[in-house]
């Protein structure tokens, strides 16, 4: 599985989120919310610096963002995409099935 962050998603981090060179973030499922890939789940993130058990990351400008072992049942065979939204000012998820 893998992360891909779009040049504008990172942009993104580094203003809301105000991340800097040493932050990581960490997706997880949700218990709430819908999915493409989990109904009943959605994804979240949140600034974790010290991670327990990462499967997968992407790294930019000296930031990490990854995902624990434990929650790669949520992607369900899919690779993550964060791309920005400009009209709602958030990212966005999008998954498309891992090639194995």
């Amino acid at each position: 599985m893998d992360i891909v962050i779009s040049k504008s998603a990172l942009q993104w981090f580094k203003n809301e989120v105000e991340l800097k060179a040493g932050d990581k973030v960490k997706f997880y499922p949700k218990v709430y919310g819908n999915s493409p890939v989990q109904e009943g789940f959605s994804l979240g993130f949140t600034v974790d610096n010290e991670p327990i058990d990462i499967i997968t990351k992407f790294e930019a400008d000296g930031m990490w963002f990854y995902i624990e072992e434990r929650d790669l049942w949520f992607f369900n065979g899919h690779d993550l995409h964060v791309g920005y939204n400009e009209e709602i000012d958030e990212v966005e998820y999008s998954y498309t099935k891992h090639d194995e």
